[in-house]
């Protein structure tokens, strides 16, 4: 993947990961009692920020003083 790619995937990862922070506020608000399906999404949400971890990494690289 080019850096354009990697941006914008980097930008959808990061609208989805707030889409699911939206989601899980809004599922412990309502009190919820599906406690698995919010464990769920925060998996999915952790995975998330690997990968938006992993791109950052990619598109920042290390400088060695």
């Amino acid at each position: 993947m080019n850096e354009a790619e990697l941006e914008k995937r980097l930008e959808l990862l990061r609208s989805e990961h707030r889409d699911l922070d939206a989601a899980i506020a809004a599922l412990t608000e309502a009190g919820s009692s599906d406690q698995l399906q919010i464990a769920r999404l925060k998996k999915r949400k952790l995975r998330l920020k690997d990968q938006i971890s992993a791109i950052e990494d990619n598109l920042l690289p290390d400088i060695i003083a």
